[in-house]
């Protein structure tokens, strides 16, 4: 592939109006490469290139036919543009029925050529950041179910492993949707107790009057109604794994009789007074501040520090925003097979509200949309028209575009062009980083610091 990405790769064999042309294209805006013949350019251009061809159809030794035959079979999505002349328009016909994207027959306005290559652009980019999303997903398929790629998930999985077999107690805090049952699943399956049961309460759905014998069983004749003996959920635990969520809205009867459970490990069924020993590894899930229900004197104290022997956090989905894409693709993968559909292309407009949204549901709420939009319930959309130069401040995708620059140049500005920095700072792959460059225009070397002389 060229060194540096282009917009396009433009073949001609003729050099005076392979000159006009790129010069033309440069002025609109557009970073381009020139090539005198199609072996010179087959020698750049692989399935990762990340702009569009337009080549000449009348060349010696390969034509632009043929040139475009070879990329098909190279990557059947790049988009080809071929310059025809009269004579070859039935040709060019013929060709895009094969999966060429446009031709412009000759003599053609430079307008017409620009229109055409980025419209071919915006198809060529959707295709590359879905092909990346299916590469990302695939690459951490070892990592489920803990997907990311972000700093703050590969410490959280770092600290997983660390702490799964170390048969402590854990307190998994994060908010609603945030994955914390994800987590308490990953601790079991990451531990020798994978082969016993994980068994899952959660203590806000559960009555008040119904949680206690849940919890604890009971044996046959203990009350009214009991009339066989129930296992409760911490001996169906035995060996193995409880995860209690919202353990915020346990009752303070019960939090007396959980901590007693945490410190002896043994219980006492509803109806007698024989105590039985469990093994079991509690892992406790809060999407509130529990500190701050100690201090009101709703959650005791004594059981929060006997939870909080080892505590794990799990970040909002807004705090780790580059793992939105690989999240989303390996969501919409999942729910194109359970409704039996092929996965969709995404628009750009699904794109955007990725890029955009702030994801309070968090990981719930992205689950979500994968399923509507595997479905097709979100509304593609509709291709904007461009603002007249100089007109107004332009359509909501082009100010949308200038924010993004504007917000990628302050962060070179303010880390003085260092990309490891940069990056970091503003949640992005590294290879999506390079791609928004050359989208913009944005020269990042610019923005390096000078070096103190004699360094």
């Amino acid at each position: 592939m060229t060194e540096l990405p282009v917009d396009v790769a433009f073949i001609d064999d003729d050099a005076v109006l392979r000159a006009a042309n790129v010069q033309a294209l440069m002025l609109a805006g557009l970073t381009v490469a020139g090539y005198g013949s199609a072996m010179e350019a087959l020698e750049v251009i692989d399935a990762d290139f990340p702009g569009v061809v337009v080549t000449d159809v009348r060349m010696p030794r390969i034509d632009g036919l043929e040139l475009f035959r070879r990329l098909k079979a190279r990557d059947a999505d790049l988009p080809v543009i071929l310059i025809t002349g009269h004579g070859d328009i039935a040709m060019a016909v013929d060709a895009m029925r094969e999966g060429a994207y446009d031709f412009l027959a000759k003599p053609y306005a430079s307008e017409r050529l620009v229109a055409s290559i980025r419209h071919a652009l915006d198809r060529r980019r959707l295709v590359l950041e879905n092909r990346e999303l299916k590469r990302a997903v695939a690459t951490t398929q070892d990592d489920l179910p803990l997907l990311g790629t972000s700093a703050v998930m590969a410490r959280l999985r770092q600290m997983l492993r660390q702490i799964a077999d170390a048969d402590v107690d854990v307190l998994v805090e994060g908010e609603t949707g945030s994955g914390k049952e994800v987590v308490a699943t990953a601790l079991h399956r990451w531990s020798r107790r994978a082969a016993r049961p994980l068994v899952a309460v959660n203590c806000g759905a559960l009555p008040e009057t119904v949680i206690e014998s849940e919890l604890f069983g009971y044996e046959a004749g203990a009350f009214t109604g009991a009339l066989k003996k129930r296992v409760g959920r911490i001996e169906h635990a035995h060996g193995g794994t409880l995860f209690l969520d919202e353990i915020e809205a346990m009752s303070p009867a019960l939090q007396v009789k959980l901590l007693r459970v945490l410190e002896a490990r043994e219980i006492a069924p509803l109806g007698t007074n024989e105590t039985r020993r469990v093994d079991i590894r509690v892992v406790a899930a809060s999407k509130v501040d529990l500190p701050a229900l100690v201090r009101q004197g709703s959650f005791r104290e004594d059981l929060y520090y006997r939870l909080h022997v080892a505590s794990v956090r799990i970040p909002a989905l807004r705090e780790r925003r580059g793992d939105v894409p690989l999240l989303f693709g390996h969501f919409l993968a999942r729910a194109a097979e359970r409704f039996n559909r092929p996965p969709p292309e995404l628009d750009a407009g699904v794109l955007r509200h990725l890029a955009e949204h702030d994801w309070p549901g968090n990981v719930r709420e992205l689950v979500h949309y994968a399923e509507r939009v595997a479905l097709g319930l979100v509304e593609p959309e509709q291709p904007s028209v461009p603002a007249e130069a100089g007109g107004g401040k332009g359509t909501l995708p082009e100010r949308v575009d200038a924010f993004e620059a504007q917000e990628i140049r302050a962060a070179l500005e303010a880390n003085k062009g260092d990309v490891q920095a940069t990056v970091a700072a503003l949640g992005l792959p590294r290879k999506t980083f390079y791609d928004k460059l050359r989208r913009h225009g944005i020269d990042q070397a610019a923005y390096r610091a000078e070096r103190p002389p004699g360094r």
